[in-house]
């Protein structure tokens, strides 16, 4: 499944070290809306083990370390709307890229459901 949201997470160190709470978690809920929004179909069962690629697609070639943009507001709403059963390290396995669209900068989930491994 592949869900398109028009807009780019903030970075982590926009909270990290800042006494942000409330902003941070007002963002976070925003980001939960904007995911669920773009929800088309729902898993019949959320994936008990995933592969999810985050693309972000910046409006501009700034240097950004991939550590700055983990996931954490997007994989947190994939748990709560019941795509995927976790967000730990036995559920999915994390895939971060980044590119370049000046006109349209997005980010763009594609989440695989994968055959567990026991």
């Amino acid at each position: 499944m592949k869900i398109v949201v028009y807009d780019i997470p903030p970075s982590n160190n926009k909270f990290i070290g800042r006494n942000a709470r409330w902003q941070y978690q007002d963002e976070k809920q925003r980001w939960h809306w904007l995911i669920k929004a773009k929800i088309k179909e729902r898993p019949k069962n959320p994936f008990e083990k995933a592969e999810i690629t985050i693309h972000y697609y910046f409006k501009d070639k700034r240097k950004r370390d991939p550590d700055n943009y983990s996931g954490k507001m997007i994989l947190d709403p994939l748990v709560k709307e019941k795509i995927i059963i976790d967000d730990n390290f036995s559920v999915i396995t994390l895939i971060l890229k980044a590119g370049y669209d000046k006109e349209n900068p997005r980010t763009e989930i594609e989440i695989k459901e994968v055959a567990g491994d026991d």
